[in-house]
């Protein structure tokens, strides 16, 4: 059973997220704070995080952060903060979803069935692939460098970056992107791209700035470039 933890300072939202959650057979424990949803995630590991930012002690951003720091868990945010800036920062820190309150729970519910789709999802055996002096085995899902130090990715990371690798050489549209990792509703999120490949250069590129093997196509999309 998929173990979700919920994390708002609003009552009547985790008495719903409980409700529509349990009755859907998914396993759920609920926080109200940023401190008890560490030591929660800590005591009994998550498969799934939905955590809104503005809790009462520590801002959810720094959440993200802090579980980043030992679990690739996905985590789907959740906040009345509708702002770019704040899309932007949560996704850096290592989120892989936004929903702005208010929200449908219908919503949410497809937005995590979509994260566990992509977590379910198997690979079809492909050699490992080289980025620079990392190494990719997308097959076993790990990363390492040329001196056996692993990489470590989220969940959301690993499904952009086998999108671009299993096309090497080949343009992948934005759209098509944006349908097969997130879903048909997120054609116009081109921003979700844009932090995931800088996240991806920073960790793969020999110099993220100028990247030789995660390429833009301004206006049309990504390439991968052997």
């Amino acid at each position: 059973m998929t173990r979700i933890l919920v994390v708002d300072d609003e009552p009547q939202i985790l008495r719903a997220l409980r409700i529509n959650l349990r009755a859907r057979r998914y396993d759920v424990d609920v926080a109200a704070t940023g401190a008890a949803a560490l030591k929660a995630a800590a005591s009994h590991p998550p498969d799934l995080v939905v955590l809104d930012l503005g809790l009462p002690d520590i801002d959810g951003v720094e959440v993200i952060r802090g579980l980043r720091g030992w679990t690739a868990v996905p985590i789907i945010v959740l906040s009345g903060r509708a702002g770019s800036e704040d899309k932007v920062a949560a996704l850096d820190a290592g989120a892989d979803d936004y929903v702005t309150k208010p929200f449908g729970v219908e919503e949410l519910l497809a937005r995590i069935r979509a994260v566990t789709r992509r977590l379910g999802a198997p690979s079809e055996a492909v050699p490992a692939l080289r980025i620079g002096r990392h190494i990719v085995d997308l097959a076993d899902h790990r990363v390492w460098r040329d001196d056996d130090t692993e990489v470590k990715l989220t969940p959301t990371q690993w499904s952009v970056l086998e999108k671009l690798l299993r096309h090497p050489g080949k343009l992948v549209s934005q759209r098509q992107l944006l349908q097969e990792v997130w879903g048909p509703e997120y054609q116009n999120e081109t921003n979700y791209l844009r932090q995931y490949l800088a996240q991806l250069r920073r960790k793969l590129e020999d110099d993220p700035a100028r990247p030789r093997h995660l390429i833009t196509e301004p206006g049309m999309g990504y390439r991968y470039r052997p």
